[in-house]
């Protein structure tokens, strides 16, 4: 393996700021790798847009991490990785590419009451890949799903007036049947966390898959050879939307500046 394909970088995309909740644990397992992530938040939000206009986005931007050298593609978005995962892989089949999914396999174990539910966007629980992913690991447990298109725009937009019956209401069904796991099947959705475990107390466990995602794009990467193990990695931001409104967007979901990049016009 070649020193260059060592360094490339490995593209990040998210509908959004969504994916950068996921960061950090990317960071933890791969300090060496340097992370490209882009924000398309020039078509936010993913979970309500047609299979096509999603898998046409994905295939456009793998096409933009590439011009770029990057060695892998990560994509840390469920409605992403559902709908649009296996088209990149058929178009790039020697690019480690590596989706999310929602942790249905660990809530079904985790689970007394036999009942979990799924907090996700509509595009994530209407795939096929979702329904295939219930019917493997939770075939003995009711899993109750429960789209929150409104929440997307919370944790990219801050707090509303509206903000706490938003995050309620879903929530509230969720627990009068029974469910005592909830799994969070969207990157967006752990920015919410904290209205999250208020509203639903200390007995409901409540998953999300920022650790298990960055461990598997480490084992990726060390299976086909390309993981750095040495060297200082560090984070690019691109954006197709607006460069200053997803600065400030990051800064306050993370506490940390950030300087970000317009993508070509071709990748918007």
């Amino acid at each position: 393996m070649t020193t260059a394909a060592h360094d490339g970088s490995l593209g990040i995309f998210d509908s959004g700021v969504g994916g950068i909740s996921v960061l950090s644990a990317i960071r933890q397992s791969l300090p060496h790798e340097n992370l490209l992530y882009v924000a398309d938040s020039g078509h936010l939000p993913y979970g309500e847009k047609t299979p096509a206009y999603i898998v046409s986005r994905a295939l456009r931007l793998a096409e933009f991490f590439l011009s770029h050298r990057a060695k892998a593609v990560a994509i840390p978005c469920n409605t992403a990785t559902a709908v649009a995962v296996e088209a990149l892989r058929d178009r790039y089949p020697d690019l480690p590419i590596v989706g999310i999914e929602p942790a249905v396999k660990p809530a079904a174990r985790l689970t007394r009451s036999g009942v979990i539910g799924v907090l996700a966007t509509t595009g994530t629980l209407l795939s096929d890949r979702f329904h295939a992913l219930v019917r493997r690991e939770a075939p003995d447990v009711e899993v109750l799903l429960k789209p929150c298109p409104g929440w997307v725009s919370l944790a990219e937009e801050g707090w509303t007036p509206d903000q706490d019956r938003l995050v309620a209401e879903p929530l509230a069904e969720l627990v009068e049947r029974g469910a005592d796991v909830l799994v969070l099947g969207c990157t967006h959705f752990p920015f919410l966390i904290d209205p999250i475990r208020r509203h639903v107390g200390p007995d409901v466990a409540v998953l999300e898959t920022g650790v298990p995602f960055a461990r598997q794009l480490q084992r990726q990467l060390l299976a086909h050879g390309l993981a750095r193990e040495a060297g200082g990695g560090g984070v690019s931001f691109m954006t197709s939307g607006d460069p200053a409104e997803t600065a400030r967007r990051i800064a306050r979901l993370t506490g940390q500046e950030a300087a970000v990049a317009r993508l070509p016009r071709e990748y918007c």
